[in-house]
């Protein structure tokens, strides 16, 4: 899956988060994160984490076109 690195920013900046915080909510690792940050494709279970930490639905943060 890939996460639209718009969408994510936006999310982040409603729960007014940093990527370090990001990280510790997730409980992801660095790499894991930063590649869903800077849109490099991830695991469904990495964008599950990430929507559950920032209580967004995972649909809030894909690419729902590119995926299809």
């Amino acid at each position: 899956m890939k996460i639209n690195k718009q969408k994510l920013q936006i999310a982040m900046a409603t729960a007014c988060m940093t990527a370090k915080e990001l990280i510790g909510k997730s409980g992801l690792s660095k790499a894991a994160t930063m590649n869903a940050i800077t849109g490099k494709k991830v695991k469904p279970v990495t964008v599950g984490k990430i929507a559950k930490a920032l209580d967004v639905p995972v649909t809030d943060l894909i690419d729902l076109e590119g995926e299809m």
